[in-house]
């Protein structure tokens, strides 16, 4: 039986960084990653749409103090600030909203976050954001589905008022053109990852914990998982002895969303009238429409990035991506009527489009994770140290600020090493 200090389950952003920690440390690690590929949910496509397209995470947020920004600019990404170039169309019933109706829209949304703010103190502690959000004004279901379904991947009734409060996002938000998974990839060079390894089981009562699974048995004195919480919510990962109650209910009251991406690509010069960078949405009567947003034409590249979050995304993703881009083409015909379908590539053309299916994805089984009403301190109890570090967890979910980014993978990832790493000296003490 193989044995290293540290193991590490999973090669997404978590993993990485607490492989990072370990190795600066001197000590050893092995990382076990399930796909045959690292990077978790941030993933760098390169041939579809002959330029990078990322699948899943796409932004480093909160730049100002994301880890990521310095190793990006270190690595010569090239990082690009996105909200110095945003502007966005709006069609309300398939022509383009007025200005006095943008107006109307940009004052909707600049009550919502402080209308949530005033209800926190006087809603009571299991408070959804959906109780608090303003609701009957002609542009409020709007700001929900943006708030929701698109940022936040699930609707804001399903999330706990405090917990989408704590974890709102300052800019700048950053893009890198050749795009995060590549990043994570570069960051990864050089450690001891070991692809296509799926834990199956982790015993971690003695003084040894030991993975197991197709690739054999792996001991360590000391473990940390960073699968999402929705593998753990399954039982896909088994713990021997299972793990308290308390972690088990926190990887439920922490589910994962969903955002389905999608890339389509031109057939020729025309460019809808939408500069590069540039959005595109519509108005809604709902906040669980199936409405799309778009990004256009981003690096001056000859794709439209295409979003669809909550409950529609979950719909479509049970057809597969194909659905997906169906749904794509119908929104944007919603706006620009025939012309949509002149301007893209047909979709049965090799390289018309490319689309993630990460609700499908059994290493996955979602984008990114909130906390259910009345559930935030659950991020805490899951990125809490079991057996004085023996046994830690990781990942997006585990951090009560930055949840949901690639910053707060990383920086969870890397304090659980810190944890880990405590355990060994307490261990030889």
């Amino acid at each position: 039986m193989a044995e290293t200090d540290i193991l590490v389950v999973g090669a997404g952003a978590a993993g990485i960084a607490a492989a990072r920690a370990v190795r600066a440390a001197g000590r050893a690690c092995q990382v076990l990653e399930a796909r045959g590929r690292i990077g978790g949910r941030a993933w760098t496509e390169r041939a579809t749409l002959a330029a990078p397209f990322d699948l899943g995470a796409t932004w480093l947020h909160q730049a100002g103090d994301n880890p990521l920004a310095p190793l990006a600019e270190a690595a010569g990404a090239r990082p690009f600030d996105h909200d110095a170039v945003r502007s966005h169309a709006c069609f309300v019933a398939g022509r383009p909203a007025t200005p006095a109706e943008m107006a109307a829209y940009d004052a909707a949304y600049a009550a919502f976050h402080p209308a949530l703010r005033a209800a926190r103190g006087r809603l009571g502690p299991a408070a959804s954001a959906g109780e608090a959000a303003p609701r009957g004004g002609p542009w409020d279901a709007t700001v929900a589905h943006w708030e929701g379904p698109v940022i936040c991947a699930a609707p804001l009734v399903a999330m706990d008022l405090g917990d989408f409060l704590d974890t709102q996002l300052d800019p700048p938000n950053l893009l890198l053109p050749e795009g995060v998974g590549t990043l994570l990839e570069g960051l990864a060079a050089g450690l001891p990852i070991a692809c296509g390894a799926v834990v199956e089981r982790i015993a971690w009562g003695g003084r040894r914990v030991v993975a197991e699974g197709g690739f054999g048995r792996i001991a360590a004195r000391a473990a940390i998982v960073t699968v999402p919480t929705a593998v753990l919510a399954a039982g896909a990962l088994r713990f021997d002895p299972a793990l308290p109650p308390a972690v088990e209910q926190a990887a439920h009251d922490l589910p994962l969303g969903l955002l389905s991406k999608i890339g389509l690509r031109a057939s020729g010069a025309d460019r809808l009238g939408l500069a590069p960078f540039a959005g595109l949405e519509r108005q809604v009567a709902r906040e669980d429409e199936a409405a799309m947003t778009f990004i256009a034409w981003p690096f001056g590249q000859d794709h439209l990035m295409g979003f669809l979050g909550g409950e529609a995304a979950w719909a479509l993703s049970a057809e597969g991506p194909a659905a997906l881009a169906a749904h794509a083409r119908a929104e944007l015909r919603r706006a620009y009527g025939a012309r949509a379908d002149r301007a893209l590539l047909p979709a049965d053309e090799e390289g018309a489009w490319l689309a993630s299916d990460w609700g499908r994805d059994p290493f996955a089984r979602g984008a990114y994770s909130h906390a259910r009403p009345g559930r935030a301190s659950a991020r805490g109890v899951l990125g809490a140290p079991l057996a004085g570090g023996r046994l830690c967890f990781a990942g997006e979910a585990c951090h009560p600020r930055l949840a949901a980014t690639l910053a707060g993978a990383w920086e969870s990832g890397a304090a659980a090493a810190r944890a880990a790493l405590g355990h060994l000296l307490t261990e030889t003490a």
